[in-house]
């Protein structure tokens, strides 16, 4: 009896974690299934590469089977006095038609039935997908509807892997903030036998805005004023999502000072954000003898020194 490696089978080598394991799996089951391929000795093919993973997805099995290997060649016996600790595990995904060589290591009772091999009882979910969607902030406020094209994974006939063009309407709820992830049931590559499709994961990306930052839920705006008006205080007119709105400006106010505004932000209604009013004293950039003479009046009446105990 010949040995056989499973890791050759899935092409992969000895160890390899379960993550790639699986994938190699799943490409391989894709490209064989009789469901989709029209190659000669796809079912056949199909039934190794099952066979192989009914092995070494399982720890206890592929541990047994890693043991074996050592034994192994073109006329391969299990050693003197072997027996699975394996043998009378079940739940395997696929129903009998195994061979002789994995009756033999693992007993008749290694996998689930020994109803023979059915390619109607194989159906394995479609994979997600995964793709950032660009929206503006005004959309993410608002809520807005997209029309997105994507790719979407597919087998042909021969069993080889293409992509289909696929276009969706997605609606874009009011409130979304950036990373957040949306997820569309159904959306994404189809599944094979029975089994659903996988789903559509969208990643909102909120483009930089020229006026607005987010802060999470939360917005922020630079608001330039002059030295006077922060000093003496002052009633301005400010941008927002939702319109422009009057903002006061309080006596003595500190560069960077932020002024908040409730429910400005982001976020979903009843649990939206805030807009923070950033002040940014701005200086002019030239200046008459006339507004000179009163910068220099100010600085010989007033007692503020802005570096008292600074340094020490």
């Amino acid at each position: 009896m010949e040995f056989k490696d499973y890791y050759k089978i899935l092409g992969v080598d000895a160890d390899a974690s379960e993550k790639e394991i699986k994938s190699a799996y799943r490409k391989l089951a894709r490209k064989y299934h009789p469901d989709v391929s029209d190659e000669s000795g796809a079912e056949e093919q199909f039934k190794g590469v099952a066979e192989a993973y009914e092995v070494l997805k399982d720890q206890d099995k592929r541990a047994e089977y890693d043991t074996l290997r050592q034994y192994g060649g073109e006329r391969f016996e299990p050693p003197p006095g072997w027996q699975s600790a394996a043998s009378g595990a079940s739940g395997g995904e696929y129903e009998g038609g195994f061979s002789d060589f994995f009756e033999n290591i693992f007993g008749q009772g290694g996998h689930g039935s020994q109803q023979g091999f059915s390619r109607q009882q194989f159906a394995q979910r479609g994979e997600d997908i995964e793709m950032g969607l660009s929206i503006f902030l005004e959309e993410a406020y608002r809520g807005e509807t997209r029309t997105i094209t994507y790719r979407v994974p597919s087998f042909d006939e021969q069993g080889q892997l293409s992509r289909q063009t696929k276009t969706l309407n997605v609606k874009i709820p009011a409130g979304v903030t950036s990373g957040e992830r949306m997820r569309l049931q159904g959306q994404g590559a189809p599944g094979i036998g029975e089994a659903p499709p996988g789903d559509l994961y969208l990643e909102i990306r909120i483009a930089d805005h020229p006026l607005y930052e987010e802060e999470g839920v939360n917005l922020s705006l630079a608001l330039p004023i002059s030295p006077w008006e922060a000093a003496l205080g002052c009633k301005v007119t400010v941008p927002t999502l939702d319109g422009r709105i009057n903002l006061s400006v309080p006596a003595a106010s500190q560069n960077g000072k932020r002024l908040r505004v409730k429910g400005k932000g982001l976020g979903k209604a009843g649990k939206r954000g805030d807009l923070f009013v950033v002040l940014n004293i701005s200086m002019p950039q030239s200046m008459d003898s006339e507004e000179s003479a009163l910068w220099q009046q100010l600085s010989e009446k007033s007692s503020y020194n802005p570096r008292e105990n600074w340094g020490e």
